[in-house]
Protein backbone atom coordinates (compact mmCIF):
# COMPACT_ATOMS: atom_id res chain seq x y z
CA UNK A 1 0.00 0.00 0.00
CA UNK A 2 1.60 3.56 -0.89
CA UNK A 3 1.48 6.14 1.37
CA UNK A 4 1.08 9.70 0.50
CA UNK A 5 2.77 12.39 2.04
CA UNK A 6 1.47 15.94 1.80
CA UNK A 7 3.90 18.75 0.78
CA UNK A 8 3.47 21.98 1.24
CA UNK A 9 2.85 24.22 -1.65
CA UNK A 10 5.32 27.18 -2.05
CA UNK A 11 3.73 30.16 -3.79
CA UNK A 12 5.25 30.88 -7.31
CA UNK A 13 5.39 34.52 -9.04
CA UNK A 14 2.42 33.76 -11.14
CA UNK A 15 0.44 33.56 -7.73
CA UNK A 16 2.27 36.47 -6.17
CA UNK A 17 0.98 38.50 -9.48
CA UNK A 18 -2.77 37.18 -8.90
CA UNK A 19 -2.64 38.21 -5.25
CA UNK A 20 -1.24 41.79 -6.33
CA UNK A 21 -4.43 41.45 -8.73
CA UNK A 22 -6.87 40.68 -6.94
CA UNK A 23 -6.65 43.90 -4.41
CA UNK A 24 -8.04 45.58 -6.86
CA UNK A 25 -5.02 48.64 -7.05
CA UNK A 26 -4.36 50.16 -10.36
CA UNK A 27 -1.18 51.65 -11.93
CA UNK A 28 -0.74 54.98 -11.31
CA UNK A 29 -2.37 57.51 -14.49
CA UNK A 30 0.17 59.32 -16.88
CA UNK A 31 -0.36 60.98 -19.69
CA UNK A 32 -0.45 59.71 -23.03
CA UNK A 33 1.95 62.72 -24.56
CA UNK A 34 4.71 64.68 -22.84
CA UNK A 35 5.14 68.13 -21.85
CA UNK A 36 6.92 69.24 -24.61
CA UNK A 37 4.44 67.66 -27.39
CA UNK A 38 1.39 69.84 -25.48
CA UNK A 39 4.15 73.08 -26.00
CA UNK A 40 4.28 72.31 -29.19
CA UNK A 41 0.59 71.34 -29.87
CA UNK A 42 -0.35 74.62 -27.84
CA UNK A 43 1.74 76.40 -31.05
CA UNK A 44 -0.30 74.66 -33.64
CA UNK A 45 -3.55 75.54 -31.87
CA UNK A 46 -2.32 79.77 -31.62
CA UNK A 47 -0.98 79.91 -34.60
CA UNK A 48 -4.77 80.35 -36.55
CA UNK A 49 -5.73 83.48 -33.93
CA UNK A 50 -2.00 85.13 -34.29
CA UNK A 51 -1.73 84.57 -38.01
CA UNK A 52 -4.88 86.40 -38.24
CA UNK A 53 -4.11 88.91 -37.04
CA UNK A 54 -0.38 89.34 -38.14
CA UNK A 55 -1.88 89.39 -41.61
CA UNK A 56 -4.98 91.51 -40.99
CA UNK A 57 -2.31 94.32 -39.41
CA UNK A 58 0.26 94.51 -42.08
CA UNK A 59 -2.33 94.32 -44.93
CA UNK A 60 -3.98 97.57 -43.31
CA UNK A 61 -0.66 98.92 -42.84
CA UNK A 62 0.37 98.28 -46.40
CA UNK A 63 -2.95 99.31 -48.28
CA UNK A 64 -3.51 102.46 -45.84
CA UNK A 65 0.52 103.73 -46.46
CA UNK A 66 0.69 102.95 -50.26
CA UNK A 67 -2.56 104.43 -50.31
CA UNK A 68 -1.67 107.78 -49.17
CA UNK A 69 1.74 107.49 -50.00
CA UNK A 70 0.60 110.31 -52.45
CA UNK A 71 0.14 112.65 -49.47
CA UNK A 72 2.52 113.56 -46.78
CA UNK A 73 0.84 111.33 -44.54
CA UNK A 74 1.29 108.01 -45.96
CA UNK A 75 4.70 107.46 -45.42
CA UNK A 76 4.65 108.08 -41.68
CA UNK A 77 1.62 105.70 -41.46
CA UNK A 78 3.79 103.08 -43.42
CA UNK A 79 6.83 103.86 -40.64
CA UNK A 80 5.35 103.81 -37.97
CA UNK A 81 3.31 100.43 -38.83
CA UNK A 82 6.71 99.13 -39.45
CA UNK A 83 7.65 99.93 -36.23
CA UNK A 84 3.97 97.72 -35.00
CA UNK A 85 5.72 94.61 -37.27
CA UNK A 86 9.04 95.07 -35.28
CA UNK A 87 7.04 94.13 -31.78
CA UNK A 88 4.72 91.68 -33.60
CA UNK A 89 8.04 90.07 -34.10
CA UNK A 90 9.36 90.58 -30.66
CA UNK A 91 5.82 89.35 -29.57
CA UNK A 92 6.53 85.79 -32.29
CA UNK A 93 10.11 85.34 -30.99
CA UNK A 94 8.72 85.05 -27.24
CA UNK A 95 5.90 82.81 -28.04
CA UNK A 96 8.46 80.40 -29.84
CA UNK A 97 10.73 80.46 -27.36
CA UNK A 98 8.51 79.45 -24.63
CA UNK A 99 6.35 76.91 -26.27
CA UNK A 100 9.03 75.41 -28.97
CA UNK A 101 12.37 76.47 -26.75
CA UNK A 102 13.59 78.40 -30.24
CA UNK A 103 16.21 80.67 -28.20
CA UNK A 104 16.95 83.72 -30.95
CA UNK A 105 18.15 87.19 -29.56
CA UNK A 106 16.65 90.64 -30.21
CA UNK A 107 17.75 92.54 -33.58
CA UNK A 108 19.33 96.16 -32.40
CA UNK A 109 16.72 99.01 -31.91
CA UNK A 110 16.53 101.92 -34.30
CA UNK A 111 19.69 103.51 -34.62
CA UNK A 112 19.09 107.45 -33.45
CA UNK A 113 20.26 109.34 -36.45
CA UNK A 114 20.35 113.34 -36.59
CA UNK A 115 18.56 115.29 -38.78
CA UNK A 116 15.38 115.67 -37.05
CA UNK A 117 12.30 113.49 -38.71
CA UNK A 118 12.89 112.90 -42.23
CA UNK A 119 16.47 111.63 -41.12
CA UNK A 120 13.98 109.30 -38.60
CA UNK A 121 11.21 108.71 -41.21
CA UNK A 122 13.91 107.39 -43.58
CA UNK A 123 15.55 104.97 -41.66
CA UNK A 124 12.42 103.62 -40.34
CA UNK A 125 11.03 102.87 -44.05
CA UNK A 126 14.31 101.06 -44.89
CA UNK A 127 14.75 98.73 -41.45
CA UNK A 128 15.04 95.10 -42.60
CA UNK A 129 13.96 93.86 -39.87
CA UNK A 130 10.14 95.68 -39.78
CA UNK A 131 10.35 94.21 -43.53
CA UNK A 132 10.99 90.74 -42.59
CA UNK A 133 8.10 90.82 -39.83
CA UNK A 134 5.99 92.35 -42.84
CA UNK A 135 6.69 88.91 -45.14
CA UNK A 136 6.62 86.53 -42.34
CA UNK A 137 3.10 87.58 -41.36
CA UNK A 138 2.00 87.69 -44.89
CA UNK A 139 3.03 84.22 -45.46
CA UNK A 140 1.70 82.70 -42.21
CA UNK A 141 -1.64 83.17 -42.46
CA UNK A 142 -2.33 79.55 -44.74
CA UNK A 143 0.56 77.75 -42.88
CA UNK A 144 -2.14 79.04 -39.51
CA UNK A 145 -4.81 77.85 -41.12
CA UNK A 146 -3.07 74.44 -42.31
CA UNK A 147 -1.13 73.93 -39.21
CA UNK A 148 -4.72 74.51 -36.38
CA UNK A 149 -6.99 72.21 -39.23
CA UNK A 150 -4.02 68.87 -38.92
CA UNK A 151 -3.36 69.65 -35.51
CA UNK A 152 -7.42 69.86 -34.39
CA UNK A 153 -8.64 67.20 -36.24
CA UNK A 154 -5.51 65.17 -35.12
CA UNK A 155 -6.41 65.33 -31.84
CA UNK A 156 -9.81 63.35 -31.66
CA UNK A 157 -8.73 61.34 -34.66
CA UNK A 158 -5.30 60.97 -35.57
CA UNK A 159 -3.94 61.29 -31.51
CA UNK A 160 -1.75 57.78 -31.85
CA UNK A 161 0.32 60.21 -34.60
CA UNK A 162 0.07 63.39 -33.02
CA UNK A 163 3.37 63.37 -31.56
CA UNK A 164 5.23 62.83 -34.76
CA UNK A 165 2.77 65.35 -36.48
CA UNK A 166 3.10 68.18 -34.11
CA UNK A 167 7.25 67.66 -33.97
CA UNK A 168 7.20 68.17 -38.25
CA UNK A 169 4.48 70.56 -38.05
CA UNK A 170 6.86 72.56 -35.81
CA UNK A 171 10.14 72.06 -37.16
CA UNK A 172 8.65 74.17 -39.84
CA UNK A 173 7.66 76.94 -37.36
CA UNK A 174 11.17 76.82 -36.11
CA UNK A 175 12.89 77.49 -39.87
CA UNK A 176 10.03 80.30 -40.38
CA UNK A 177 10.65 82.10 -36.86
CA UNK A 178 14.88 81.52 -37.72
CA UNK A 179 14.47 82.31 -41.19
CA UNK A 180 12.45 85.57 -40.97
CA UNK A 181 12.63 86.89 -37.33
CA UNK A 182 16.11 86.12 -36.12
CA UNK A 183 18.64 89.13 -35.93
CA UNK A 184 21.21 89.31 -39.39
CA UNK A 185 24.15 89.12 -37.02
CA UNK A 186 26.83 89.69 -39.89
CA UNK A 187 24.63 92.44 -41.56
CA UNK A 188 24.24 94.31 -38.13
CA UNK A 189 27.92 93.59 -37.34
CA UNK A 190 29.03 95.21 -40.79
CA UNK A 191 26.66 98.42 -40.12
CA UNK A 192 28.28 98.86 -36.89
CA UNK A 193 31.77 98.60 -38.26
CA UNK A 194 31.09 100.80 -40.87
CA UNK A 195 29.18 103.64 -38.72
CA UNK A 196 32.56 103.05 -36.34
CA UNK A 197 34.92 103.63 -38.94
CA UNK A 198 33.09 106.83 -40.60
CA UNK A 199 33.11 107.97 -37.32
CA UNK A 200 37.22 107.54 -37.20
CA UNK A 201 37.41 109.31 -41.08
CA UNK A 202 36.01 112.30 -40.03
CA UNK A 203 37.45 112.46 -37.25
CA UNK A 204 40.79 111.90 -38.70
CA UNK A 205 40.14 114.44 -41.36
CA UNK A 206 39.10 117.18 -38.54
CA UNK A 207 42.26 116.57 -36.90
CA UNK A 208 44.34 116.51 -40.40
CA UNK A 209 42.93 119.65 -40.93
CA UNK A 210 43.87 120.93 -37.62
CA UNK A 211 47.35 119.81 -37.77
CA UNK A 212 47.76 121.92 -41.12
CA UNK A 213 46.11 125.28 -40.24
CA UNK A 214 48.47 125.16 -37.06
CA UNK A 215 51.76 124.60 -39.20
CA UNK A 216 50.27 127.25 -41.29
CA UNK A 217 50.03 129.61 -38.35
CA UNK A 218 53.00 128.28 -36.36
CA UNK A 219 54.74 127.98 -39.46
CA UNK A 220 55.05 129.52 -42.94
CA UNK A 221 52.47 132.50 -42.14
CA UNK A 222 54.77 133.75 -39.10
CA UNK A 223 57.97 133.82 -41.12
CA UNK A 224 56.07 135.51 -44.46
CA UNK A 225 54.67 137.91 -41.70
CA UNK A 226 58.16 138.35 -40.24
CA UNK A 227 59.31 138.81 -43.75
CA UNK A 228 57.31 141.62 -44.49
CA UNK A 229 58.22 143.57 -41.90
CA UNK A 230 61.72 142.98 -42.21
CA UNK A 231 61.29 144.62 -45.72
CA UNK A 232 59.49 147.27 -44.25
CA UNK A 233 62.19 148.34 -42.39
CA UNK A 234 64.45 147.76 -44.65
CA UNK A 235 62.84 150.07 -47.38
CA UNK A 236 63.04 152.87 -44.57
CA UNK A 237 66.38 152.78 -44.12
CA UNK A 238 67.41 152.22 -47.83
CA UNK A 239 68.36 155.77 -48.26
CA UNK A 240 69.84 156.79 -44.86
CA UNK A 241 71.78 153.58 -43.82
CA UNK A 242 71.78 151.17 -46.76
CA UNK A 243 74.49 148.72 -45.44
CA UNK A 244 71.87 148.21 -42.84
CA UNK A 245 69.04 148.07 -45.05
CA UNK A 246 71.05 145.35 -47.44
CA UNK A 247 71.87 143.31 -43.91
CA UNK A 248 68.01 143.31 -43.08
CA UNK A 249 67.55 142.20 -46.95
CA UNK A 250 69.78 139.72 -46.75
CA UNK A 251 67.68 138.00 -43.78
CA UNK A 252 64.51 138.27 -45.43
CA UNK A 253 66.21 136.50 -48.04
CA UNK A 254 66.96 133.65 -44.94
CA UNK A 255 63.73 133.86 -44.14
CA UNK A 256 61.72 133.45 -47.47
CA UNK A 257 63.83 130.22 -47.73
CA UNK A 258 62.75 129.01 -44.54
CA UNK A 259 59.16 129.70 -45.49
CA UNK A 260 59.27 127.84 -48.95
CA UNK A 261 61.14 124.73 -46.66
CA UNK A 262 58.32 124.82 -44.27
CA UNK A 263 55.64 125.00 -47.03
CA UNK A 264 57.29 122.21 -48.92
CA UNK A 265 57.23 119.62 -45.39
CA UNK A 266 53.66 120.99 -45.21
CA UNK A 267 52.83 119.88 -48.79
CA UNK A 268 54.66 117.16 -48.22
CA UNK A 269 52.83 115.61 -45.47
CA UNK A 270 49.13 116.34 -47.06
CA UNK A 271 50.49 114.35 -50.47
CA UNK A 272 54.28 114.44 -51.35
CA UNK A 273 54.48 114.94 -55.45
CA UNK A 274 56.81 111.98 -55.59
CA UNK A 275 54.15 109.98 -54.80
CA UNK A 276 52.17 111.05 -57.57
CA UNK A 277 54.92 111.42 -59.97
CA UNK A 278 56.60 108.30 -59.09
CA UNK A 279 54.70 105.79 -57.02
CA UNK A 280 54.90 103.76 -53.90
CA UNK A 281 58.40 102.39 -54.10
CA UNK A 282 59.95 105.76 -55.13
CA UNK A 283 58.26 107.49 -52.57
CA UNK A 284 58.88 105.21 -49.72
CA UNK A 285 62.94 105.09 -50.53
CA UNK A 286 62.28 108.63 -50.14
CA UNK A 287 60.67 108.33 -46.55
CA UNK A 288 63.30 105.63 -45.42
CA UNK A 289 66.56 107.86 -46.66
CA UNK A 290 65.30 110.33 -44.16
CA UNK A 291 65.42 107.80 -41.04
CA UNK A 292 68.02 107.67 -38.63
CA UNK A 293 68.57 103.75 -39.23
CA UNK A 294 69.50 102.41 -42.61
CA UNK A 295 66.24 100.87 -44.07
CA UNK A 296 66.17 98.28 -46.87
CA UNK A 297 63.08 98.92 -48.86
CA UNK A 298 61.29 96.46 -51.12
CA UNK A 299 58.12 97.04 -53.17
CA UNK A 300 57.04 94.11 -55.30
CA UNK A 301 53.77 95.63 -57.35
CA UNK A 302 53.58 94.75 -61.25
CA UNK A 303 50.93 97.84 -60.99
CA UNK A 304 50.01 100.95 -59.11
CA UNK A 305 46.56 100.53 -56.61
CA UNK A 306 44.15 103.48 -56.40
CA UNK A 307 45.64 106.96 -55.02
CA UNK A 308 43.83 106.27 -51.86
CA UNK A 309 45.12 103.06 -51.32
CA UNK A 310 48.34 104.13 -52.20
CA UNK A 311 48.38 107.23 -49.57
CA UNK A 312 46.85 105.42 -46.79
CA UNK A 313 50.47 102.63 -47.71
CA UNK A 314 52.63 106.03 -47.70
CA UNK A 315 51.63 107.78 -44.43
CA UNK A 316 51.34 104.07 -42.60
CA UNK A 317 55.29 103.80 -43.51
CA UNK A 318 56.34 106.99 -42.92
CA UNK A 319 54.75 106.91 -39.19
CA UNK A 320 56.30 103.40 -38.75
CA UNK A 321 59.62 104.60 -39.51
CA UNK A 322 59.44 107.51 -37.68
CA UNK A 323 58.86 105.06 -34.37
CA UNK A 324 62.39 103.25 -35.92
CA UNK A 325 63.78 106.35 -35.32
CA UNK A 326 62.44 107.82 -32.26
CA UNK A 327 61.62 104.92 -30.11
CA UNK A 328 63.21 101.19 -31.27
CA UNK A 329 67.01 102.08 -30.64
CA UNK A 330 67.44 99.74 -33.58
CA UNK A 331 70.77 99.37 -35.84
CA UNK A 332 68.54 98.80 -39.06
CA UNK A 333 65.30 98.11 -40.91
CA UNK A 334 63.29 96.67 -43.46
CA UNK A 335 60.15 97.75 -45.05
CA UNK A 336 58.74 95.25 -47.51
CA UNK A 337 55.60 96.03 -49.90
CA UNK A 338 53.59 93.42 -52.31
CA UNK A 339 50.78 92.28 -53.32
CA UNK A 340 48.49 88.64 -52.81
CA UNK A 341 45.54 88.40 -54.52
CA UNK A 342 42.79 91.55 -53.37
CA UNK A 343 45.02 92.53 -50.83
CA UNK A 344 48.23 95.10 -50.55
CA UNK A 345 50.59 93.63 -47.85
CA UNK A 346 53.26 95.95 -46.16
CA UNK A 347 55.39 94.61 -43.43
CA UNK A 348 57.96 96.58 -41.46
CA UNK A 349 60.68 95.30 -39.41
CA UNK A 350 63.47 96.23 -37.36
CA UNK A 351 65.95 94.90 -34.70
CA UNK A 352 65.23 97.35 -31.48
CA UNK A 353 64.59 96.88 -28.44
CA UNK A 354 60.53 95.64 -28.91
CA UNK A 355 58.02 95.89 -26.57
CA UNK A 356 55.90 98.05 -29.25
CA UNK A 357 52.34 97.93 -28.40
CA UNK A 358 49.43 99.67 -30.28
CA UNK A 359 48.26 101.40 -26.66
CA UNK A 360 52.03 102.81 -25.94
CA UNK A 361 51.16 106.25 -27.12
CA UNK A 362 53.49 105.95 -30.00
CA UNK A 363 50.40 106.64 -32.53
CA UNK A 364 50.11 102.87 -33.61
CA UNK A 365 46.68 102.88 -32.30
CA UNK A 366 45.93 105.58 -34.56
CA UNK A 367 46.83 103.71 -37.87
CA UNK A 368 44.91 100.72 -36.88
CA UNK A 369 41.53 102.74 -36.55
CA UNK A 370 43.09 104.44 -40.15
CA UNK A 371 43.58 100.93 -41.77
CA UNK A 372 40.56 99.52 -40.29
CA UNK A 373 38.28 102.43 -41.76
CA UNK A 374 38.97 101.04 -45.44
CA UNK A 375 38.44 97.37 -44.07
CA UNK A 376 42.85 97.06 -43.45
CA UNK A 377 44.64 95.18 -40.40
CA UNK A 378 47.27 96.33 -38.56
CA UNK A 379 48.97 93.67 -36.25
CA UNK A 380 52.17 94.25 -34.17
CA UNK A 381 54.64 91.51 -33.07
CA UNK A 382 56.98 93.10 -30.96
CA UNK A 383 58.54 91.33 -27.71
CA UNK A 384 60.41 92.67 -25.26
CA UNK A 385 64.35 92.40 -26.25
CA UNK A 386 62.64 92.61 -30.12
CA UNK A 387 62.75 92.39 -33.07
CA UNK A 388 59.94 94.06 -34.13
CA UNK A 389 57.43 93.10 -36.90
CA UNK A 390 54.26 95.52 -38.07
CA UNK A 391 51.99 93.79 -40.58
CA UNK A 392 49.13 95.87 -42.19
CA UNK A 393 46.87 94.80 -44.48
CA UNK A 394 45.04 97.51 -47.10
CA UNK A 395 41.89 95.92 -49.81
CA UNK A 396 43.88 96.48 -53.35
CA UNK A 397 42.01 98.14 -55.48
CA UNK A 398 43.60 98.93 -58.89
CA UNK A 399 43.77 102.39 -60.42
CA UNK A 400 43.09 101.48 -63.81
CA UNK A 401 44.65 102.57 -67.20
CA UNK A 402 47.28 104.89 -64.97
CA UNK A 403 51.56 103.65 -65.66
CA UNK A 404 51.91 100.96 -63.13
CA UNK A 405 55.31 101.85 -61.34
CA UNK A 406 58.51 99.13 -61.71
CA UNK A 407 58.12 95.98 -60.02
CA UNK A 408 60.70 94.26 -57.49
CA UNK A 409 63.17 97.04 -57.23
CA UNK A 410 64.99 97.07 -53.97
CA UNK A 411 67.35 100.59 -52.63
CA UNK A 412 69.15 100.47 -49.76
CA UNK A 413 70.20 103.53 -47.53
CA UNK A 414 73.57 102.77 -45.40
Amino acid sequence: MTERIAVPRTPDATDATDTSDDDGRLPPPRLALDGRTWKEIAHLLTNLPMATFGFMYVVTVLAVGAGLAVTVVGLPVLAFGLLGARQLGKFERGRARMLLGVRIDEPSPLPLRRGGLLSWLWSSLKDPVGWRTVLYDLIRLPWGIATFTITFISLFLLWPVLPFLARGLTTVDRVLVRGLLSPSDELERRIAELESDRGVVVDTAAADLRRIERDLHDGAQARLVNLAMGLGLAKEKLLEDPDAAAAMVEEAHGEVKLALQELRDLARGIHPAVLTDRGLDAALSAVASRCTVPVKVTADLATRPAAAIEGIAYFTVSELLQNVSKHSGAGSASVDVWRSGDRLLIQVRDDGRGGARLDGGTGMAGLADRLGAVDGLFVVDSPEGGPTTVTAELPWRDRGSEASSPAGRTRSRA
